[in-house]
């Protein structure tokens, strides 16, 4: 009998022993290099409030059109694509704990560069080493999680760790809307510290979990790239990734365009964490229980939803709704990404298969910016149906891959 199958307590059970079994069932047994990776990311986000007002930051503090804008959130999404790729590739070669803490710290570098950077000659090569830094720790994390984790408790422990991340990010993000009111600089302060304190902490607290020498089998990214399956589900997350940057290329300029301040979109996208934090704990332990593409299909769908509902938005209550059931989708779809990931990879290339999801992700921040700015200037109901129909185009993609995954999966 696992965790999560274990009977309910009897009615007359304290409240201590229903608490102590509540934790157990959905935080029990995970190892301990896991919760200093949860722990450090919880600072992270606490602190990560540079990237959601980046938009705001270029168009209101260094007066760049919006257009320009678009370009240089592209730049952006150029040094993603390339960032996670070359984290990968650090993680399986020199081991998760160099490339996670390395790119913490470079990371931290950038974010003071970038701060203190004016006219688009600085700017442009700023945001572009922004974008390679920001997510060059992460394959290094996932595959972090599954060297550690057994197979059984990975969809559960990428959960929590989603939970974490978005505990962070609501906080984050209403305390940087009020920041951002006062002035920008500070932000760019105390993301660094945040990306410092994090790569120092797994440096110092978690063991190499990189296979050893002995057990690597050769392979490389042409190994990856052979894998069909890998890369009709990481085309499939292209499109949703499309989708949900928008909550950070156009989101707050459409709000802003109905008359709304940046602490009102700092309070939306804060309704994005606290939904996370209200409902992870009450789903995340069970999702395992399910196909993992069904699962995927019904957030991809979710999240169509949502951005029906943010096209008929013009007040902070629309959008903060339209968040809630996005939102939601997110959960299902972030914790079961990472798992199918690991469900593909053999363990000596972990790193690189997170690269390549990383890439895919990278891919929809690239092309998001784009063309989320120019369905923008068209009005916002079409930007957010034409979201919509991506999401639905996404979980029909999911479901005609389903079949394969779940042999890879059992195999």
């Amino acid at each position: 009998m696992s965790r999560t199958d274990a009977p309910a307590p009897a009615p007359g059970t304290p409240a201590p022993g229903r608490l102590r079994r509540y934790v157990r069932v959905r935080a029990g047994g995970l190892p301990g290099a896991f919760w200093v990776l949860w722990g450090g990311s919880l600072v992270n986000r606490l602190g990560s409030m540079v990237n959601p007002f980046l938009s705001l930051y270029l168009t209101g503090v260094r007066g760049i059109p919006l257009a320009d804008t678009g370009l240089i959130l592209a730049v952006v999404g150029i040094g993603s694509v390339v960032s996670q790729p070359l984290g990968g590739f650090l993680a399986d070669r020199f081991g998760r704990r160099v490339a996670l803490t390395g790119g913490m710290l470079a990371n931290g570098a950038t974010l003071l560069t970038l701060g203190h950077a004016h006219g688009l000659t600085v700017l442009i090569p700023a945001c572009f080493t922004l974008g390679i830094t920001i997510d060059l720790f992460r394959p290094a994390a996932q595959a972090l999680v599954a060297d550690a984790v057994p197979a059984a408790d990975r969809t559960r422990a990428f959960g929590l760790l989603l939970w974490a991340i978005n505990l962070g990010f609501s906080v984050a993000m209403v305390l940087g809307g009020r920041l951002a009111s006062h002035g920008y600089q500070l932000i760019f302060w105390i993301d660094a510290g945040a990306c410092t304190f994090f790569g120092v902490l797994v440096w110092l607290a978690v063991p190499e979990t990189r296979p050893a020498a002995r057990d690597r089998t050769a392979g490389s990214y042409r190994t990856v790239l052979a894998d069909r399956t890998m890369l009709a589900f990481a085309g499939i997350i292209v499109v949703y990734a499309v989708v949900f940057q928008q909550a950070f290329a156009t989101l707050p300029l459409a709000m802003r365009g109905t008359g709304l301040s940046s602490g009102a979109y700092g309070l939306v996208m804060g309704v994005n964490g606290a939904v996370v934090i209200a409902l992870q704990p009450l789903i995340g332990h069970r999702l395992a229980a399910h196909d993992k593409s069904r699962v995927l299909a019904a957030g991809f769908a979710l999240a169509a939803g949502g951005n029906a509902v943010a096209a008929a938005a013009f007040a902070t209550a629309g959008y903060a709704l339209a968040v809630t059931v996005s939102t939601v989708g997110e959960i299902l779809v972030f914790a079961v990404t990472a798992a199918v990931v690991a469900d593909l990879a053999p363990a000596p290339l972990r790193g690189r298969y997170n690269g390549v999801i990383g890439m895919a992700w990278g891919t929809g921040f690239l092309i998001a910016p784009v063309a989320g700015t120019r369905l923008l200037t068209l009005g916002s109901p079409v930007l957010w149906l034409t979201c919509a129909a991506l999401c639905l185009l996404a979980a029909a993609g999911q479901l005609s891959l389903a079949p394969a995954l779940r042999r890879r999966a059992t195999g």
